[in-house]
């Protein structure tokens, strides 16, 4: 079993290359913006509270994602071939409760991917994926406010997760097919 962090900056892609992990390796993956957004969706309470953070641009509240997460996480079944994480954890304390959350299952996290696009390159991403989607987050203010959320409580998981020996750096920027098979050569390799 490989469970997989995958890290960037909004924009950074993600998305898309888990959807590619997923085809290839036959991962599960918890999308905690895909989660939300159908909570919103569905009018719970769940999502009228993480609308409220959302709407701000703030983060989540840890004690809330973690319980989400493991709800998602065991819905896949004891024997599974792995699940990408993405878009959690953002804090260090949600790393350390998403370790715990796997230990107590007795998993683990296998690698942490990070994927690294420069800023400017992430706003015109994020302006033109809102545009082509019609996601009102992805708007110049609300990305502002993502960026610098992600700069100052996200960005300091690098370390932690250099820490554990699980991080590694991929350059999320240029062509898709490199990118991915970077990707590959650290999953076949862990």
């Amino acid at each position: 079993m490989k469970n997989i962090v995958i890290f960037g900056a909004p924009g950074s892609g993600k998305g898309t290359q888990s959807d590619l992990m997923i085809k290839k390796y036959g991962f599960n993956h918890i999308s905690t913006g895909d989660v939300l957004r159908n909570e919103i969706k569905n009018g719970t309470e769940l999502g009228k509270t993480a609308k409220g953070y959302i709407d701000n641009g703030q983060l989540i509240p840890d004690a809330l994602m973690i319980d989400i997460l493991a709800s998602v996480y065991d819905s896949f079944g004891k024997e599974h071939k792995g699940v990408i994480f993405d878009g959690f954890p953002r804090t260090i304390p949600q790393a350390e409760a998403l370790k715990t959350m796997l230990a107590e299952r007795g998993h683990n996290v296998a690698a942490m991917i990070e994927l690294d696009v420069p800023e400017d390159k992430l706003m015109e991403r994020l302006i033109k994926r809102g545009q082509e989607s019609g996601r009102t987050d992805d708007n110049e203010e609300t990305i502002n406010k993502r960026l610098k959320v992600y700069s100052t409580q996200t960005a300091p998981l690098i370390e932690w997760y250099k820490s554990e020996g699980l991080h590694h750096h991929i350059n999320g920027y240029g062509e898709l097919d490199r990118i991915f098979a970077d990707i590959c050569a650290v999953i076949d390799n862990i």
